[in-house]
């Protein structure tokens, strides 16, 4: 992969990079797309990061679809896929880790608290290897996609992230590997988060700006759901994370619950005053 990222440089020519861990759907292929606007060659990346794993979490039944996966990337028009294994990225005797200092004591950094660490950690070997110009993330894991830039910033990595908005089904469920998981009554109930970020917007278009009473309301949507735990709903500042406590411009309301045994996030930056 290093040898093809300096053939392609030295070609004078741009690498975009969309890492991913697989069994991708069409959020991914959205990815992809924006990708190949910036730059001549597009390189997507194929690997289940055990280190942003927590114990008890889905590593080993993470789901897999490489040949598949393989096949949506050639006909998206990828130029290269790197398929590490984990001894590659982690040989033995690793000992050298990325760790944020303020970013990830939010949200889902809170219950996960190896994940963010494994993130920055596999996204700066990833960098190092690919050598992109461009980095795609998605919007849907709006704290990743925080702390990526954060990391880039800080490190000086000379690449430009770009960040896609959520990819939905028809009826507003966030796109996710994990949506495999749920059963046809989950995920049906799984469409109450929207609904919740829908009502929320509402409210704040109303003219709320108390973030406690909006909470309230988007917390008695997901508990109609009695499948339903709350892990967050949070409304907070998009750049720092912090939680607002007066909503008088833009906020990100972010919220992840666990159905039955799948964990689903979901987020949206809201506007105030403006129109849903």
């Amino acid at each position: 992969m290093m040898q093809y990222a300096d053939t392609q440089r030295q070609k004078k020519r741009t690498i975009a990079f969309v890492p991913t861990m697989g069994f991708l759907h069409k959020g991914h292929l959205s990815l992809m797309e924006a990708a190949r606007k910036y730059a001549d060659d597009l390189v997507v990346s194929i690997f289940v990061n055990p280190a942003q794993f927590g114990p008890n979490e889905d590593l080993a039944t993470y789901p897999r679809a490489l040949e598949k996966d393989l096949g949506l990337c050639r006909d998206m028009g990828a130029s290269a896929v790197f398929t590490p294994e984990a001894g590659e990225i982690y040989p033995e005797g690793f000992q050298t880790y990325v760790e944020l200092e303020k970013l990830p004591l939010h949200l889902c950094g809170l219950s996960r608290p190896v994940f963010f660490k494994g993130i920055a950690t596999v996204v700066s070997k990833l960098f190092n290897i690919v050598k992109p110009h461009v980095a795609v993330f998605g919007q849907k894991d709006f704290q990743q996609l925080t702390l990526i830039k954060q990391m880039v910033k800080d490190l000086s990595f000379d690449i430009n992230i770009i960040g896609v908005p959520i990819v939905r089904e028809a009826d507003g469920l966030a796109m996710s590997s994990r949506n495999k998981y749920l059963t046809d009554d989950q995920r049906a109930n799984a469409l109450v988060l929207h609904r919740a970020l829908l009502t929320s917007q509402e409210m704040i278009t109303k003219g709320i700006s108390d973030p406690s009473e909006i909470l309230i309301q988007a917390r008695k949507i997901l508990e109609s759901c009695p499948d339903i735990k709350i892990d967050y709903v949070s409304i907070c500042d998009p750049l720092t994370l912090d939680e607002v406590d007066c909503i008088n411009g833009p906020v990100l309301m972010a919220i992840a619950v666990m159905l039955g045994t799948t964990r689903l996030i979901d987020n949206k930056v809201m506007e105030f005053r403006n129109e849903f």
